[in-house]
Formats: structure tokens, C-alpha cells, sequence
């Protein structure tokens, strides 16, 4: 299983960016698959995730109405718009998944989640 993310960058403030998490070795659609994020100093933090039985999506309270995540099952990729973006966005951010049953409450905790990409860093500044 490998999970590989992109389209991290540099934007101003209020503006967009798009996030793709590229999945091979199993299908996406037999798992919950997140988006999570690191900024310095601080724990990681889920920020939206979406289940592949359903397409039920869960966010973050801090970006809800900004962000929304996707998959397209054909490419075995999900991604995340981003808009709206704030100073407080910037942080690493991972793609990760599972395919551990999770309790709808739970499914933005990091440790329950067992497979990883590589983080992809978004600075938002002016």
C-alpha cells in the first residue's frame, strides 16, 4: 500500500490550492482515506476525511465550509480544495488511510490511521 501526496506550495491569504493523494496497491474504495496536518510546535490534526463505502465526508470544525475533500475512484486518487486560506493553514499536510473500521466520532484521529504519505508543506503568506 502506497500513498502518495501532492500539490502543497506557497499562496496569499484567501486564496486556493488543491491537494491530490495518489493511492496504489489497494483500492480506495475499501477504505477511509483523510487528510491530516502538522503545523510547527503542534500535534497532528485531522482535517477532513472521507469513507469509501459511503462517500460520508467529516471535517474539522476549523475548516469546515473552506476545504472539501473528493475522491475519484476511477484514478484511485482524493483529493482536497482548499480555499479561503488563512495564515494558520500553513502546516504539513498528510494524506493517510485505513481500512480498520472506525466510529464515524473518531475518524479524524491520526493514530487510527495506519497507512501514510509523505507530507506535502503549504505556507500561506503574503
Amino acid at each position: 500500500v502506497q500513498l502518495q501526496a501532492s500539490g502543497g506550495g506557497l499562496v496569499q491569504p484567501g486564496g486556493s490550492l488543491r491537494l491530490s493523494c495518489a493511492a496504489s496497491g489497494f483500492e480506495p474504495r475499501d477504505y477511509v482515506i483523510g487528510w491530516f496536518r502538522q503545523a510547527p510546535g503542534k500535534s497532528r490534526e485531522g482535517i477532513a476525511v472521507i469513507s469509501s463505502s459511503d462517500d460520508s465526508t467529516y471535517y474539522a470544525d476549523s475548516v469546515k465550509g473552506r476545504f472539501t475533500i473528493s475522491k475519484e475512484n476511477a484514478r484511485n486518487t482524493v483529493s482536497l480544495q482548499m480555499g479561503s486560506l488563512k495564515p494558520e493553514d500553513t502546516a504539513v499536510y498528510y494524506c493517510a488511510a485505513t481500512d480498520r473500521y472506525i466510529l464515524p466520532q473518531f475518524r479524524l484521529s491520526a493514530p487510527l490511521y495506519n497507512h501514510w504519505a509523505q507530507g506535502t508543506l503549504v505556507t500561506v503568506s503574503s
